[in-house]
């Protein structure tokens, strides 16, 4: 249809063929009532965030809308929003609101279909559902464009908005009349993609039908079943597999000193699983190590790990310390099926020797002669009460150069020094070792029977649906900050 404006002769028109009351012209923006053709007024341009125009169309949920009319409202000051006044093809009334960037889809609903329940102010009822006032605002027309069925009030209107989830009960009054929409809350990418709009105004803060971030009831409905999943399966597992010791032997150092030790080969069956390997050797004071090569003989590829054993203790200012541990244990991760054998190489801390303590003195008493436990001989010249430390006998003979060295030749000639400490030490000499530990054993244990991964999951599980709820409680009770009606408190 096609209206020419009487002020500024421009020809306004739509394609659609429902009846118009007024339209507000494109070029002087005068609203003009069709009856007459006369002016009504002259009315502002939405232009603050508008993203549509009028005959703009879009396909929303397979129903292709035209837009008939933009109408900005405003509260208060400085609080406006958008409503697009749409029509489908067969000229149903649909409306899209925006305000802070958050999008709400309306449609027209016969007021009597909406119980407000008489003495309660609060709640409203609509199908069977209840919905609770979240805020009642006075608001008035600031800007227009578009054509309209009805004539539009710039008198002040009263909005009841009732909220439930993503989903509202608007009730409109102006003028003794009342109309009723409900509305539910619709994505801006699905408006973007609807109308093909580049650009759209930001979110800003949450909108008072936008739905959590997770669907609560849909998300625990799927951790439930996965859980589930996750509890037949590690009963599968406990049901068909066993743990089991594929290798236990006691090596003796001795035996692999400087070559490896080949294991007999085992299989392994089922599903890649951890394998659990102990290592423990009667260390004191001093330390172990065992290397381990995991051979795959299908493959012939190798895995290696070693682990080191140690244990100290001591006194020391008056309090007992000790460190370490005789018992280790590692893992080898994720080893898949098949048959394998070990590489085993173990070495351990060299056993100290040590000698009985004793002394010698020379007959004319010129020189002395003592020795620790460790081996170290100090010679003494007791006419100058020198004294000098030697490692071993053979260092004191090759000394002939100084004065203590001359003296110990004039005095003790080629006498086997030795065989002279050794005469006068009542215990001789001794191999004793600080630690004899001569032999580590290794165990190895395959674990296709786990509860680490099943418990861990289940603890995800949980934590996810704690967080889900938790994080949607705090996002409605920021929802209804703004609310007059608020079900929450706030300190």
């Amino acid at each position: 249809m096609h209206y020419v404006c009487p002020v500024c002769k421009v020809e306004n028109k739509h394609e659609l063929t429902f009846s118009i009351q007024e339209y507000v012209c494109k070029s002087c923006s005068n609203l003009i009532s069709t009856d007459k053709n006369i002016v009504r007024q002259v009315v502002k341009k939405p232009i603050e965030n508008v993203v549509l125009e009028t005959g703009q169309k879009g396909i929303i949920d397979g129903v292709e809308y035209n837009v008939v009319g933009i109408v900005i409202r405003k509260y208060g000051s400085h609080t406006f929003w958008r409503e697009y006044y749409l029509k489908d093809t067969k000229g149903e009334d649909a409306f899209l609101s925006e305000s802070d960037g958050h999008w709400v889809l309306l449609h027209s609903i016969n007021k009597e279909d909406v119980n407000t329940k008489s003495g309660n102010t609060i709640f409203a009822e609509y199908k069977s559902r209840r919905y609770r006032r979240y805020e009642t605002t006075e608001c008035t027309i600031h800007a227009a464009a578009g054509f309209f069925e009805d004539q539009l009030d710039f008198g002040i209107a009263t909005y009841k908005e009732y909220v439930n989830g993503f989903q509202m009960i608007s009730v409109e009054k102006s003028k003794g009349s009342i109309q009723c929409f409900f509305g539910e809350h619709i994505s801006k990418y699905k408006v973007k993609r609807a109308f093909n709009i580049s650009n759209l105004p930001n979110y800003s803060g949450i909108g008072i039908v936008q739905p959590f971030y997770v669907n609560f009831k849909q998300a625990l409905n799927i951790m439930a079943i996965a859980a589930l999943m996750v509890c037949l399966v590690q009963l599968y597992v406990v049901v068909s597999r066993t743990n089991k010791t594929i290798f236990s032997q006691e090596v003796n150092f001795a035996d692999v000193k400087d070559k490896e030790l080949v294991s007999k080969s085992f299989e392994l069956s089922g599903g890649s699983a951890p394998l659990k390997v102990a290592v423990s050797s009667d260390v004191d004071n001093s330390w172990a190590n065992v290397g381990l090569g995991l051979v795959n003989e299908r493959t012939n590829e190798i895995t290696f790990a070693s682990k080191d054993i140690e244990q100290y203790h001591g006194y020391e200012d008056g309090e007992s310390w000790s460190e370490g541990n005789k018992n280790e244990e590692f893992n080898f991760c994720g080893v898949a099926p098949g048959k394998y054998h070990f590489l085993v190489s173990a070495e351990r801390q060299e056993p100290l020797q040590t000698f009985a303590v004793s002394s010698f003195l020379s007959s004319d008493g010129q020189l002395s002669l003592s020795r620790d436990m460790y081996g170290t001989i100090n010679v003494t010249n007791n006419n100058t009460a020198t004294t000098t430390a030697f490692g071993d006998s053979k260092l004191i003979k090759k000394d002939t150069v100084s004065e203590l060295g001359r003296l110990v030749y004039q005095t003790l000639g080629k006498a086997d020094i030795d065989s002279l400490l050794n005469a006068n030490a009542s215990l001789g000499i001794s191999d004793s070792v600080l630690s004899d530990n001569k032999s580590v054993k290794i165990k190895a244990e395959w674990f296709p029977v786990s509860f680490w991964n099943f418990g861990i999951i289940l603890v995800l599980i949980i934590v996810f649906v704690g967080a889900c709820y938790f994080g949607r409680r705090m996002f409605e009770r920021s929802k209804w900050f703004n609310s007059s009606n608020s079900p929450y408190t706030y300190s």
